[in-house]
């Protein structure tokens, strides 16, 4: 399957009529046998693609297993049920534990000169109602969704133009969907890979009945009623959302389903029955029936982690807790793994460079004062203190197991030197200070930042009370501000923020061929510069498009990276970019490479001893197979 990603394929021919014979040896779980004996459920061969994915699982060092099980895991919100769709990772194309992306949902891709992008659908597939997985969900997409003025006013999403030109959609097989550009688009497999991916398809056969151009006005117009929404838009976008996950009617290709929702308490998830997987020896995946996520208070998660309640979890999970997850672990037959955290920095501080305050924003863009700010962390200390010495110090670049990391991407102005940093700050002209030793800002204010954070547990008010205390050496006074992902964001979105603290670049082991997109200003969730990723992801209709030169700098070598024609060109454009960041401190790293607690039971088979606690790529356990995971007897 990896010849697709490695080749330019000019013919079809390996698209080549399934074989059944493997239709005797399929295995179904105790769980779905009933419901066949019952007619409820047709039998496990007539269920699965006509070709399943089959998953080697002993060429993976893992060990075969059984049907059976439930997963316990505690979440603290409704809104984390979008992560049994991160946990599950069924998607067109996934990453392997080698981070080489591979056909998973999708038989096959066939890619022609970088641009043209052939996606071969498993014959015989089906959605987790039974209903035929096809083109037709593909086009419903396409055309009655993505290039509808209701469900997208903007259009088609931004992500899928290529230097403006959106792709030509076609159907050239009655398996086959065609996505085709003008230019190259190394983005596109990537962007179907994610932990929250790019959907381009949807369960036709549900959301037709939520669809204007498939029902009756009349009848639309009393199910808007009936539902209280503002438009059969908004009633259809409601019932669409795969990743948000809290439609237990949608249908779904994920390993679990959501079957019971009880808002505040309990979600649970049973096994897809036409899941296109399975393993060598025929059975069908996933192997564990349920996954179960408890609601509770974000601070009782580590308790019930550590008293044997959960059989897996690293989400809500932190450094802080592993002395009490590790002293427990005979008493209640678990273990606490402790994998590297991923990213490019752990903890990172985002200044907000789209503040709307005329001083904020002046002062925000101007490299001696971003400079100022990180000279003045001690992050030797944070480590020691915090850490304990075991994270990595310096700046939010990729780290040493990148092919791409150079030492001085992540030392550049993260030294501590107070002379240094009260230097620039006295260049600048902020030198005149107030009877607490805070200097003033041009206006007259005092020089206080707010730092909000969305982490309400000690780690990060930790750091940030050692910044403070370092900063007011430099006379700069931090205020720790709380909140909410829900409410900070919009706040950075709008500029109304000073200054945000959250991890940094997504994927800290890059190479010459991962899509420099953390390093551009195109997209409004990169905290520095929101308003210049909302104008590139809106086309121009919002935000504000980019008036610095160093970032103008990066759109263009995030322009050239696309158009490279080989790997050492791309190479050179990620150096160029690293540096550019480096110099101009756009985000201020603090530490990397933290150890995440895993605590997992001591029954549960095939989770990693050491592995990346990761988001992009990687959707933290996502990565590793959860279909795989079973419990022993």
């Amino acid at each position: 399957m990896k010849k697709f990603l490695k080749a330019t394929l000019v013919s079809l021919a390996l698209f080549a009529a399934p074989s059944l014979a493997m239709a005797d040896m399929f295995v179904d779980s105790d769980f779905n046998v009933s419901k066949v004996a019952k007619g409820q459920l047709p039998s496990v061969d007539n269920r699965l693609p006509d070709i399943p994915k089959i998953v080697n699982v002993t060429d993976q060092g893992l060990k075969l297993g059984h049907h059976g099980g439930t997963i316990r895991m505690a979440m603290r919100k409704d809104k984390d049920t979008r992560q049994m769709v991160v946990y599950g990772y069924a998607r067109l194309v996934k990453y392997n534990t080698d981070l080489e992306l591979e056909a998973d949902i999708l038989e096959d891709v066939e890619i022609i000169d970088g641009r043209i992008f052939r996606l071969k659908l498993r014959t015989g597939h089906k959605w987790s109602d039974g209903a035929p997985f096809s083109i037709e969900d593909f086009r419903y997409w396409w055309e009655d969704v993505a290039n509808n003025e209701i469900l997208y006013p903007s259009g088609p999403p931004a992500a899928l133009r290529v230097q403006g030109h959106l792709p030509v959609v076609t159907f050239p097989f009655e398996d086959v969907v065609q996505y085709e550009w003008p230019v190259p688009n190394p983005l596109f497999l990537a962007s179907l890979a994610k932990a929250s991916p790019r959907y381009i398809y949807a369960p036709a056969h549900y959301l037709k009945k939520y669809h204007a151009d498939y029902q009756d006005k009349d009848y639309i117009d009393q199910l808007v009623k009936e539902k209280g929404a503002k438009n059969w838009g908004a009633l259809h976008n409601k019932y669409a959302k795969a990743y948000h996950n809290k439609n237990e009617k949608l249908p779904s290709l994920q390993p679990w389903v959501l079957k019971v929702m009880k808002s505040g308490e309990r979600y649970e998830y049973h096994r897809n029955p036409y899941f296109h997987r399975v393993d060598e020896n025929g059975l069908q995946l996933p192997y564990i029936d349920r996954w179960v996520f408890s609601i509770t208070e974000k601070k009782l998660i580590p308790l019930k982690a550590g008293t044997g309640e959960v059989d897996l979890q690293g989400r809500y999970l932190g450094f802080n807790n592993i002395s009490l997850l590790k002293q427990n672990e005979k008493e209640y037959g678990y273990t606490t793994r402790l994998w590297r955290n991923g990213k490019g920095s752990h903890m990172a501080l985002f200044p907000n460079l789209n503040n709307s305050n005329p001083v904020w924003r002046s002062l925000l863009r101007d490299v001696r004062f971003r400079r100022a700010l990180s000279l003045a962390i001690n992050r030797y200390e944070i480590n020691r203190v915090v850490y304990f010495g075991f994270a990595l110090e310096g700046q939010n670049t990729v780290l040493p197991a990148s092919p791409l990391y150079q030492e001085n991407f992540r030392t550049a102005y993260a030294e501590f030197n107070i002379e240094k940093a009260n230097q620039l700050l006295d260049e600048i002209g902020l030198v005149e200070k107030d009877g607490r030793g805070i200097r003033k800002l041009p206006n007259g204010e005092t020089l206080e930042i707010i730092v909000e954070t969305t982490d309400t547990g000690p780690e990060q008010s930790d750091v940030l009370q050692l910044i403070t205390d370092s900063w007011a050496k430099a006379g700069i006074a931090l205020h720790i501000k709380p909140t909410t992902m829900d409410i900070l964001k919009p706040r950075i979105y709008s500029g109304a923020n000073v200054m945000t603290v959250f991890s940094g670049m997504e994927n800290g082991m890059a190479t010459a061929d991962t899509p420099p997109a953390s390093l551009a200003p195109i997209n409004q969730d990169h905290f520095q510069w929101p308003k210049w990723g909302q104008y590139v992801q809106t086309g121009g209709v919002s935000g504000e498009e980019p008036d610095m030169p160093a970032a103008i700098g990066l759109m263009q070598y995030y322009d050239r990276w696309f158009k490279a024609k080989s790997v050492d060109e791309r190479a050179m454009i990620w150096h160029q970019m690293l540096e550019t960041h480096a110099n101009q401190v756009f985000s201020i790293g603090l530490i990397a490479g933290t150890l995440q607690p895993i605590v997992v039971s001591n029954k549960l088979m095939n989770v990693p001893e050491e592995a990346i606690w990761n988001w992009e790529p990687g959707a933290h356990f996502g990565l590793y197979n959860t279909d795989l995971f079973w419990f022993k007897d």
